[in-house]
């Protein structure tokens, strides 16, 4: 536990660093740099309270698809063994209610400012700090600005024409209010990802009459959601120094061994009865990655899986034309998705589907959506699972300058760039969590490794008396190619996906992740502190003085 009160180390500066954001990055910033460094430490979030995407996504459904013995921090053996959960997966007021432990156990809150956004981040060239103001109008200054803004938090919501007009209710998945009623209402659901899945699902056993505007068929597979025995989970906590080895050098870090064996040189009965065992247990990311080595790489493993997923539409779903409308046509690569019995769901008498793709949405009414053909569905409410501007947006749409008054939003503006996922030149001592070409795993431990790796760095800059670190561009461009190379060795680039931003109108196609694991971006990230931090500049300003 830290002191009452902090001090600031930093001269001149109000704060030694601020924090933006609630969630597991936020939290972990917070612990890292003020409990265990004694940094003074400010952290601001929008929300009314610690969770981050958590806090906001509330829709009817909602849970994580990484089995919940992996969906937590792992750096305290003390909350690991606290744990609590009753299923495979964890539902969303679980996780709320585990990141308000944390909150608790570690007194995080105190560091916090809620209901409070930050609209401007502006380094100062002259006194080399962050000058960060909020909403309500205040600006607060610090020596390091650490972003855990979350991937998926800024909300993409498509304007259709006559929007204004519909008088029934408009929900968005990534904003959900409390209190909505669902129950007995002629529902519209925008989207069928992996939000709008979960939310079909949910809906159709309780709306009066549930319609499904999809644009693009999806491969979904079983999620397999099943009750944990207490002997299962007493097992995983007694295990959890393997587990957490395994998961830190594995590629997805889903806590389960990736097959090293190829689809592409398997017989098709090898194949059958591998998916066939796969959907039954059930795990969207477990079917792509744990079944055979080769599905994102190889296009005859990947026609293999998705057409073992095709049959099962065919098999499950009753109606021809349904059946038809919701099989995939494009290749299986995209972000894995699992549901509960999903398909299913479309042989329910209160289930419509609408295909938008062979007969687009013309206009939203007063009382709900007309198709280009004229076909009109009557709504009460309409539900955008339409996704985020994913992994960028936020920082595109706040006013971030870095050195020279530089936006982010103009370095950006060709796509993303971003050094290890967690830094931009001419943004000293920003460090981003969760940003432009990180690792595309299950979160937290993702988190968890950038968040060490910051704090190292900057325990290392301030036994030094350093006042500032940035990336060479040089070793920025390098690490961008390299992503966008490895991204080309999967077959993810040929699938329209909001992995590379095709979700967004207007949005350019660019590389967003380092693809080729949790294990080898740890090794990496890892080289560059024992290096000695060679990619890195040095008090710049000093240079150049």
């Amino acid at each position: 536990m830290t002191k009452s009160v902090e001090t600031t180390k930093t001269k001149g500066a109000d704060f030694d660093a601020v924090v933006i954001g609630a969630g597991f990055g936020g939290l972990y910033s917070v612990y890292k740099l003020r409990n265990e460094q004694g940094l003074n430490v400010k952290a601001f979030d929008s929300a009314g309270d610690v969770g981050g995407t958590w806090y906001w996504n509330r829709y009817p459904g909602a849970l994580s698809d990484t089995e919940s013995f992996v969906y937590r921090y792992s750096f305290s053996g003390e909350l690991l063994q606290k744990g609590r959960w009753k299923t495979r997966y964890l539902t969303q007021p679980e996780i709320r209610a585990y990141m308000n432990e944390v909150a608790d156990t570690y007194d995080l809150r105190r560091s916090f400012q809620f209901n409070t956004r930050v609209t401007a981040t502006h380094f100062n060239d002259e006194t080399g700090l962050w000058h960060v103001t909020t909403d309500k109008g205040e600006t607060v200054t610090a020596k390091y600005l650490i972003t855990a803004l979350g991937l998926l938090s800024a909300t993409n919501t498509p304007k259709y024409k006559g929007i204004d007009s519909f008088k029934g209710q408009m929900l968005h998945t990534g904003y959900w209010p409390e209190g909505v009623e669902l129950k007995g209402k002629r529902v519209g659901v925008i989207g069928t990802g992996s939000t709008g899945v979960q939310v079909i699902t949910a809906t159709a056993p309780i709306a009066g009459h549930l319609t499904v505007f999809q644009r693009s068929p999806q491969y979904v597979v079983p999620i397999g959601n099943t009750p944990q025995d207490e002997a299962t989970i007493a097992q995983q906590k007694a295990n959890y120094d393997d587990i957490w080895k395994q998961v830190k050098s594995s590629v997805v870090a889903f806590g389960f061994e990736e097959s090293t064996v190829p689809a592409e040189t398997a017989s098709p009965e090898e194949r059958e009865r591998v998916f066939e065992a796969a959907w039954q247990r059930g795990g969207g990311f477990y079917f792509m990655f744990g079944t055979f080595c080769d599905i994102a790489t190889s296009q005859i493993a990947n026609d293999a899986a998705a057409d073992f997923i095709k049959k099962k539409i065919k098999e499950i779903v009753k109606d021809p034309a349904t059946a038809k409308a919701l099989t995939p046509r494009d290749i299986y690569a995209k972000r894995p998705l699992c549901g509960n019995n999903y398909y299913e769901v479309y042989n329910r008498p209160n289930v419509t589907l609408a295909d938008v793709k062979a007969d687009p949405i013309a206009e939203f009414t007063a009382t709900g959506i007309r198709l280009e053909s004229g076909a009109e569905h009557e709504l009460d409410v309409v539900i955008f699972a339409t996704g985020f501007d994913a992994v960028d947006g936020n920082y595109v749409k706040m006013d971030m300058r870095g050195r020279g008054g530089v936006t982010m939003r103009d370095k950006w503006k060709d796509g993303p760039l971003g050094y290890l996922g967690m830094m931009e030149t001419d943004f000293p001592n920003l460090f981003m969590i969760l940003g432009p070409n990180g690792p595309f795993t299950n979160l937290p431990p993702s988190i968890e490794t950038q968040v060490e790796w910051i704090a190292d760095t900057i325990e290392m800059m301030e036994g030094k008396g350093l006042k500032a670190i940035e990336p060479t561009e040089a070793a920025r461009d390098e690490w961008v190619t390299l992503c966008r190379t490895i991204a080309d060795m999967t077959l993810f680039p040929k699938a329209e996906s909001w992995i590379f931003g095709a979700n967004i109108p207007g949005k350019k196609n660019a590389v967003m992740f380092y693809m080729a694991g949790i294990g080898n971006y740890r090794n990496a990230i890892n080289a560059v502190k024992d290096g000695g931090y060679q990619t890195m500049i040095f008090d710049r300003e000093m240079a150049s003085a």
